[in-house]
């Protein structure tokens, strides 16, 4: 039963990857590397500080390459800023991560925790997203879409 009118929205997302959990964890700690693939399509990232430690920070930004008018950024017309704190990071495993964006409208306000996992499978890596309290002004629509981009780009970027 989904609560709509509380903050406590979960959306998820996974896939299975043809790639070492090692290959997937490496990718996800190198800031270069996350600039990569992280982006959803349509948009590109940029790293202004990045310490993967537990209790490290980052702040990134992502921004749309196209601005059609359908879509709009949550700090600027074409960009989300993105405050991150790392929580847990289990080598090869998990990374919990709690998410804020820069804004100043009241629907994309709050702490949005992901958490990604890491399961080894006779395939590769399947990779799992889960995002709690997913600000009510992200539509899901638009982040299953986003979510699933961002998996499809890891792929690429992990399945050389």
């Amino acid at each position: 039963m989904t609560n709509h009118s509380s903050n406590k929205r979960i959306d998820t997302a996974s896939r299975t990857i043809q790639a070492s959990p090692q290959t997937i964890y490496n990718a996800f700690v190198d800031p270069e590397a996350l600039v990569m693939w992280l982006p959803p399509e349509g948009m590109k990232g940029r790293i202004f500080e990045f310490n993967p430690v537990a209790g490290g920070t980052y702040r990134m930004s992502l921004t749309y390459l196209e601005n059609d008018g359908t879509t709009q950024g949550k700090t600027s017309e074409d960009t989300d800023v993105v405050q991150g704190t790392f929580l847990e990071l289990v080598p090869d495993e998990r990374i919990v991560q709690a998410v804020v964006f820069e804004s100043d409208d009241p629907h994309f306000a709050g702490e949005m925790i992901m958490t990604w996992t890491l399961a080894a499978d006779p395939k590769g890596t399947v990779v799992t997203i889960v995002c709690e309290n997913v600000p009510a002004g992200i539509r899901k629509e638009d982040h299953d879409v986003g979510l699933r981009s961002t998996l499809e780009n890891l792929a690429l970027y992990t399945e050389q």
